[in-house]
């Protein structure tokens, strides 16, 4: 047995034996706010959703598309480059980033990790360590890049910040043109965000005929943060992302327990719904409270869910009531959390 393996064991051993305090076990560990502008009566829910959202993505620590394995959810594997390489969505990811900005052939694999068969991400800098930056997040099952993170592509002297509107849409433009292919069928929205530390626009790009935006963008400093909601693989009515925000940022950590089909029946509301409410700072608990739901109904629902798509997975043959009892906890704490409270 590895060193590593080890302490992996050791630590998980220990992790199950604590006993967090009330305001930490509140919090859990992670893809952004789907969000569309709306009549001028919905100015209020808007700004208390987007008010200070900035583009910086971090790299996501779970998936924001599937379920992760119920035992190690919290563990993202860190990866190599040569494993980047190896790694069949990794090397579809490159692919696609090399033939759509040449450039980064000749960039350098910084950072990489997996959460297996949900997520890959990949951090590339131009060599030197201080120039250009990208930052992709794929979806393992679909193949897809869900989330791109464009930084320092412009100038120092002049920050992307710094442009004209007109010409901070020209970028957002082509970063999307070039990962995803032509924008001409979408209409924009722009709009500045109301956050006092650092001037944030948020970009929307909704398909004509569509209510839900397919692209919602973020640009700060000098970044540019696309992140791919929409799409007729995925319907508007089954799924959302982003159901919290974190210090203005959509924080993806909790929807792959939320989005259960299953809880929106219990709670007899969508997904849209449900994310509008939590956007006010309540609770799932405080929400399915109002509608004659118990906390163990909650928790019930999500965690058979949860349960269900790890045994299709599950290599160590746990059975139902370990995976239950090791899901429990963290359902919980998803439940409890609300929106822009650390985790």
């Amino acid at each position: 047995m590895t060193i590593e393996r080890k302490i992996r064991e050791h630590l998980h051993k220990q992790a199950e034996t604590m006993e967090c305090p009330t305001d930490i076990s509140k919090r859990i560990e992670q893809s952004y706010s789907q969000y569309f502008q709306q009549k001028r009566r919905e100015v209020t829910m808007k700004k208390r959703l987007i008010g200070g959202l900035v583009a910086a993505a971090i790299l996501i620590p779970t998936s924001a598309f599937a379920a992760p394995p119920l035992i190690e959810m919290l563990t993202r594997t860190p990866m190599t480059a040569e494993q980047v390489n190896m790694d069949k969505v990794g090397k579809v990811t490159l692919k696609k980033l090399y033939s759509a900005f040449p450039e980064t052939k000749s960039f350098k694999i910084i950072d990489a990790s997996n959460v297996e068969g949900v997520q890959t991400s990949i951090i590339l800098q131009e060599k030197g360590g201080t120039g250009k930056k990208i930052t992709l997040h794929t979806n393992s099952n679909t193949g897809k890049i869900e989330h791109v993170n464009q930084e320092n592509w412009e100038p120092k002297e002049k920050p992307l910040i710094t442009l004209t509107d007109q010409e901070i849409k020209a970028k957002v433009d082509l970063l999307i043109d070039k990962m995803y292919g032509n924008i001409e069928d979408y209409e924009f929205t722009m709009e500045q965000m109301e956050n006092l530390d650092q001037k944030t626009f948020m970009l929307n790009y909704i398909k004509k005929g569509s209510k839900t935006p397919f692209y919602q963008v973020f640009v700060q400093d000098n970044t540019i943060s696309v992140s791919l909601i929409g799409g007729e693989t995925t319907p508007s009515n089954s799924r959302v992302e982003g159901f919290f925000s974190l210090n203005g940022k959509p924080d993806y950590t909790a929807d792959a327990f939320i989005n259960d089909e299953k809880l929106f029946s219990l709670l007899k509301m969508n997904p849209t719904e449900l994310k509008q409410e939590l956007a006010k700072g309540k609770s799932v608990v405080e929400i399915a409270a109002s509608k004659s739901v118990s906390k163990q109904q909650v928790i019930d629902v999500i965690a058979k869910t949860q349960v269900e798509r790890q045994i299709e997975t599950d290599k160590n043959n746990h059975s139902t009531e370990q995976l239950l009892k090791a899901i429990e906890p963290k359902v919980l704490q998803v439940i409890e959390h609300k929106t822009e409270t650390p985790w």
